[in-house]
């Protein structure tokens, strides 16, 4: 039987391959599954089918998958015995046999599929690439005009894909408006219902801080200055902590900038969100001390194998150690990773005499004890006596 010649779709697949880097051998393999399906969809066939396309000519066979009976009760999916010896005497009962058939107009079907798989393999390569590219890209800032914003989620244009910042991952502070221009931090990158690849951004993350930080400050990106450690109470305060190994850089004043301006810029973009730039100090009381600035701090001691501190600070610093709902102490102890117990002068006083008091009343009544024992051996030896 005359195949369909399809010598063009192989010559299309070739130039495919070198321009895109497709394989022909996997888009044939695609071609023949979606001919098999649209066979049966535009013949109504419940027959059991086979499409075999030649990789090298492109000449397309179409086969009927029957078995072999004694006689043939069903034309699409049995052949008789006699028939079946016809193509090959070999052939007993209960073999398959692959009946070669060409079904009228199957060329145009057979063009306008493989058109369609082409078409959906290139849709799919695009997908790829911009999938691995902006996975190439977790953890930098892009910039994007919002297209939707409801109180759950953000949708932003990024020019070959979408951008979404969950509600957990936008500053609780701020207001979204569609045709916005923002900056987000890339969270992740994930493959959608269809395929397409969509960006997580986040404004919220600690980690947005570090990177606006990062853009501002030519010597944190060059690696002069070291951003340790972020903490962050999102739309309110965060806190950095910054460290250089050359003793002539000053890394809190070169992030401040002179009157503030570099650090003006990131808080600007943050649209207010305070930032408390600190050192980061090897010795944990002092950085620890660092970390609750603006607060005075008279004293810590620490527990190092249970990293924890007690704090000692004056009796009007305390509610400024503390912060606003414990937002200064909370984000201390996040950028150090220590437990913080503040307490006022006043209140480690009463601390230190009401441990001193219970330290007496033990020690009174264990010279209680000690006596009562005396008393009681002296009265044994004296019955014993008598």
């Amino acid at each position: 039987m005359k195949a369909i010649d399809n010598k063009q779709l192989i010559l299309a697949l070739e130039e495919l391959e070198k321009e895109k880097g497709i394989k022909k051998e996997y888009v044939l393999e695609s071609i023949e599954t979606a001919l098999v399906t649209a066979y049966k969809r535009n013949f109504d066939s419940l027959e059991n089918v086979k499409v075999d396309i030649d990789h090298n000519t492109g000449a397309t066979h179409v086969y009927a998958i029957k078995e072999v009976m004694e006689h043939a009760n069903d034309d699409a999916l049995e052949i008789s015995l006699e028939d079946a010896h016809k193509i090959n005497k070999s052939l007993q009962i209960g073999d398959s046999v692959e009946v070669e058939i060409v079904p009228k107009d199957f060329g145009r079907i057979a063009a306008q599929t493989a058109k369609q798989v082409i078409i959906q393999k290139l849709r799919e390569l695009e997908r790829e690439i911009i999938f691995n590219e902006f996975n190439d890209r977790k953890g930098e800032i892009v910039s994007g005009i919002i297209q939707k914003a409801d109180h759950n989620i953000v949708v932003m244009d990024l020019g070959k894909l979408e951008g979404v910042m969950p509600y957990k991952e936008q500053i609780p502070t701020e207001q979204y408006h569609v045709n916005d221009k923002i900056k987000g931090y890339v969270l992740d990158v994930e493959k959608g219902a269809k395929g397409a690849p969509q960006v997580i951004v986040s404004r919220s993350h600690p980690d947005f801080v570090r990177k606006l930080l990062e853009f501002e400050i030519p010597e944190i990106y060059e690696g002069v200055i070291e951003i340790k450690s972020v903490s962050r109470d999102p739309g309110n305060r965060s806190k950095v902590a910054v460290y250089s190994p050359d003793p002539n850089i000053d890394p809190v004043g070169s992030c401040v900038g002179q009157k503030g301006v570099r650090i003006q810029n990131v808080i600007n973009e943050l649209h207010g969100e305070k930032i408390d730039v600190i050192e980061w100090n090897e010795d944990p009381s002092i950085y620890i001390a660092s970390a609750l600035l603006p607060a005075e701090i008279m004293a810590v001691d620490i527990k190092e194998d249970e990293k924890f501190a007690q704090v000692i600070v004056p009796d009007n610093q305390l509610s400024l150690a503390i912060g606003k709902s414990g937002q200064n102490a909370r984000l201390a102890a996040k950028l150090t990773n220590w437990k913080i117990d503040i307490k006022s002068e006043t209140q480690f006083r009463e601390m230190l005499e009401k441990a001193q008091q219970e330290n007496n009343e033990t020690e009174e009544q264990t010279k209680e004890e000690v006596q009562e024992a005396e008393q009681a051996e002296q009265k044994e030896q004296t019955e014993e006596k008598a």
